[in-house]
């Protein structure tokens, strides 16, 4: 069996690939599958195992080095076609945990992560950051049929054949939607969202892809997605915990509500 697992780290993503190379050796799939690993970075010393595939990529910032993901994996469509199954995971992820067989798709193909966030009291899908401009193709209407789940960016995969469909589809909206002077909402993933609403996937639950903050004593994680600002305050990105933004939030959530139904 063999897996191409994709990979982006620019900047100062750099510093977690280490730490997501070993984990991952370590621990998926162990001695199951052959993996190689195709790494979009502008530090070609990053490393020089035999099984890990450079490819150049100058760092945009962001939200455009994650908006454009697909189109890069794109570069490299003839290699992955030679593959079994592709994976994509974030640059912070890290495994803690072995990781089998159960991480490949089921009967749909596909292999996505429902965000493993208690939205409680605002569990519910009016209040899940779709994209809710009509003219996005990443839009996603309140009149369609449940179920409503959310997915996260950070890790998906599936076979090569219905991965490959996968990412030229959002490829091409993503490209689209930049023409028209459209951005989603929460960028890629607004599209990753859109495109498993029409194409059902198996989901992975929380122990294989919790943000680190969110570990409690009662969850055992096989993978984590590492806590960036721990790193590097400027992962913050600017954001802020004051009163007046937790307001902010609130409002923006009324606003989703209301939306969600005009």
């Amino acid at each position: 069996m063999k897996i191409a697992i994709l990979y982006i780290c620019t900047g100062k993503y750099n510093l977690f690939f280490k730490d997501f190379y070993t984990s991952c050796e370590k621990y998926l799939l162990k001695d199951v599958a052959s993996k190689d690993y195709f790494v979009f970075t502008d530090e070609m010393q990053l490393c020089t195992y035999d099984n890990v595939h450079l490819i150049f990529k100058k760092c945009q910032g962001f939200p455009a080095d994650s908006l454009f993901r697909f189109e890069m994996f794109l570069s490299i469509k003839e290699q992955l076609e030679a593959f079994d199954y592709i994976y994509f995971f974030n640059s912070n992820a890290k495994f803690l945990q072995p990781v089998g067989k159960e991480i490949l798709p089921n009967e749909t193909n596909l292999v996505g992560a429902e965000w493993p966030v208690n939205r409680k009291p605002f569990n519910h899908p009016a209040f899940y950051p779709y994209e809710k401009n009509k003219k996005s193709l990443a839009y996603i209407s309140s009149n369609e049929k449940g179920p409503f789940i959310y997915y996260m960016g950070g890790v998906n995969g599936g076979t090569s054949k219905a991965y490959i469909k996968m990412i030229e589809t959002l490829a091409f909206n993503i490209r689209e939607d930049y023409k028209n002077g459209i951005i989603a909402r929460v960028h890629d993933e607004s599209h990753i969202n859109r495109y498993f609403k029409n194409h059902p996937c198996k989901i992975l639950p929380k122990e294989y892809c919790i943000p680190e903050e969110l570990v409690t004593d009662n969850i055992q994680p096989r993978m984590i997605f590492r806590n960036k600002i721990t790193f590097d305050l400027s992962f913050n990105k600017g954001r802020k915990t004051n009163l007046y933004l937790k307001c902010k939030r609130f409002l923006d959530k009324m606003i989703c509500l209301l939306k969600w139904y005009l």
